[in-house]
């Protein structure tokens, strides 16, 4: 009787938490379903990290971001881009390894917008919301009209939130010499309900999978971890699958950007008050870099080995 009992404990924690086990993509049935969805991406440039920031840190955030990486900005503007009233500055920052939205909001940030990591450029938004969620993802913010189009928020399994957007005139921006990568930390019991709905919503593809990843990746070196790298019309998603016990400032970091020279590139970094939080180490093919520019915003920067 008690190992009755038993079995039907495991029974029903396997069912109510999901198995989770080796993954192996792509199976029939999925790559079915994913070519029933909707392909709704237009492209990495028009995915953009949302960052937020002080409004008296504002220019000098942006001024770092153009000093280390090059590029250009739009106009800095005064906006309502939430369902609810609030203000924000608001200012494009289009540099050639990936794009990122700054906000400086002057008046108290409505829920739950902060949370969002990053922005994907939509084709269609009614189809993005209804793919998104028969995929798994849930609508944390039903569309609503902001001063050029719509937006939504969504969150896949795992917690992870991201806007969507639709511009009413298309956007045209220069493609990236180097696409950056959204940095995702999830954990064992959410990875697969994670990459499914990922992959289905966005067609994309499993890059590689690495069970046992050097730890140095996330401050732990003397352990490994699973690393999984996606890649679709969206951009690149490095899935990060651990125990949730990570030193500073690891987990804190959205987007990791791929540039030409990592030493270089910190060098101007450190001009222009951005603090090197880890020191250059290599792993995976990469010297890889953890940074804080000024404003708070922390991320990690990369450059592939020569070999």
């Amino acid at each position: 009787m008690r190992i009755a009992r038993a079995l039907a404990a495991v029974v029903t924690v396997l069912l109510v938490i999901g198995y989770v086990g080796p993954l192996s993509f792509p199976t029939p049935a999925f790559a079915e379903t994913t070519k029933a969805t909707s392909n709704v991406a237009v492209g990495p440039q028009y995915d953009t990290t949302h960052v937020y920031v002080a409004p008296g840190e504002f220019d000098t955030f942006v001024a770092s971001l153009v000093a280390t990486f090059g590029g250009t900005t739009s106009k800095k503007g005064v906006f309502t881009v939430t369902p609810t009233p609030s203000k924000t500055m608001s200012q494009l920052v289009l540099t050639p390894v990936g794009t990122i939205s700054v906000f400086g909001f002057e008046t108290p940030i409505p829920y739950p917008f902060g949370s969002e990591r990053t922005g994907y450029l939509v084709t269609d938004m009614d189809s993005a919301i209804r793919t998104s969620h028969v995929t798994g993802a849930d609508i944390l913010v039903s569309p609503f009209k902001d001063p050029i189009g719509l937006d939504a928020i969504i969150q896949w399994p795992g917690g992870v939130n991201t806007q969507l957007y639709w511009h009413t005139v298309a956007p045209s921006y220069a493609a990236l010499q180097s696409i950056p990568e959204n940095r995702v930390y999830v954990s064992a019991y959410a990875v697969r309900a994670f990459t499914r709905s990922f992959l289905e919503f966005s067609r994309g593809e499993i890059i590689s999978d690495d069970a046992h990843a050097p730890g140095v990746e996330i401050g732990r070196p003397t352990d490994t971890y699973r690393r999984i790298r996606l890649q679709s019309k969206f951009g690149k998603v490095t899935v990060l699958v651990t125990d949730g016990h990570l030193p500073y400032p690891y987990g804190r970091e959205m987007t990791g950007y791929e540039v030409a020279n990592l030493s270089d590139t910190l060098t101007k970094a450190k001009a222009v008050g951005v603090a090197v939080l880890v020191d250059p180490y290599q792993a995976d093919q990469r010297n890889a870099a953890m940074v804080q520019f000024p404003g708070g915003y922390i991320a990690e920067i990369h450059s592939l080995v020569s070999r």
